[in-house]
């Protein structure tokens, strides 16, 4: 039976990300090879909302299209053969229809229910969106490819 979630010390040894830049904390209802949800925990002190902004933190959209791409990197590298995988790198190669809808404020929890569309060779398109208790704030589709590590 294949695993349903992945603690962050396992996305850790899946994904090249490290810690500021490491945005999911969690992996669940993981599918594999076709969808998850990521958790990412918003907190008044991560390092993207010190200067965005003063007074009124909001996590930056461009992050949360990170975070969409590293959930989808840690699905796709949960799913298929190690050895495919190793010593690989997943490169976010076009987003597409990414909406911001409503602003992702600290202290909370952040959703993310991606899907992988299709894939084709080393190619993957995934879909996604961002929930915080139970609102919609943002979606986007976007592309990525494993490449070798140099």
């Amino acid at each position: 039976m294949d695993k349903l979630s992945l603690s962050k010390k396992e996305i850790i040894s899946l994904l090249p990300h490290r810690e500021p830049m490491l945005l999911i904390d969690e992996l669940i209802n993981i599918k594999k090879l076709f969808s998850a949800t990521a958790i990412v925990n918003v907190k008044k002190n991560s390092f993207y909302v010190q200067g965005h902004f003063p007074n009124q933190p909001v996590m930056p959209g461009v992050l949360i299209v990170e975070a969409f791409g590293q959930a989808a990197a840690a699905l796709t590298a949960a799913g298929i053969d190690k050895k495919e995988y190793e010593n690989k790198l997943v490169f976010l190669m076009s987003v597409e229809k990414a909406r911001f809808r409503n602003p992702v404020i600290p202290d909370c929890k952040l959703e993310l229910n991606i899907e992988a569309i299709r894939s084709h060779g080393r190619v993957w398109k995934y879909k996604g969106e961002a929930f915080v208790d139970g609102k919609k704030m943002a979606d986007a589709q976007w592309s990525a490819t494993i490449v070798d590590r140099k």
